[in-house]
């Protein structure tokens, strides 16, 4: 089922995606498929997951900066290079239209999809690079700064990672990592 959406989502983008179609090319009832993924939105974020973790790890280098460019990276790496970032643009443009895909994207694609960037600023905090505290605004900051980037079409801007990861580090420009 999930490499008949996969296969899918290669060919049309979120907006060609269907469960209908999900469930013609892998040969199963659509009922099924809901019972599974009760929404659209459902079976993307389950094909997005188990594609994203074969390409993009969290790195451990030891500094919160260096860390958060390989990440970010190669997350735009993988949305430049794999037809998850086109048909996750979808996703976010649909999330504004209904309430299902919202409160998909809301409560299931970015909890899961944030804890690596957690996970390195919680590590970057542990090493008394940030303040724990300063955690959450820094996941915001680093959501926004991506998923601009992803929207407007700008993921081959590499260079601009490095300075922003700065910022959100809180490590002065002037200052090298």
């Amino acid at each position: 089922m999930l490499a008949a959406a996969r296969e899918l989502i290669s060919e049309k983008g979120y907006a060609g995606f269907s469960v209908e179609e999900v469930a013609r090319r892998a040969g199963a009832g659509k009922t099924t498929i809901y019972r599974w993924y009760p929404t659209k939105a459902d079976l993307f974020i389950a094909i997005y997951t188990m594609e994203r973790s074969t390409f993009v790890t969290v790195p451990d280098v030891g500094n919160l900066v260096e860390e958060l460019v390989q990440y970010t990276t190669s997350l735009w790496r993988f949305w430049s290079s794999h037809p998850a970032g086109a048909a996750l643009k979808g996703l976010i443009a649909e999330a504004q239209g209904t309430e299902e895909a919202l409160g998909a994207l809301r409560d299931k694609f970015l909890p899961d999809r944030t804890a690596d960037v957690r996970h390195i600023l919680t590590s970057g905090a542990a090493r008394g690079e940030i303040c724990l505290e300063e955690v959450d605004d820094k996941v915001s900051l680093w959501v926004g700064f991506s998923w601009f980037k992803l929207l407007i079409g700008e993921l081959h801007d590499e260079d601009a990672i490095g300075p922003v990861m700065m910022q959100i580090s809180g490590v002065p420009r002037h200052v090298q990592s």
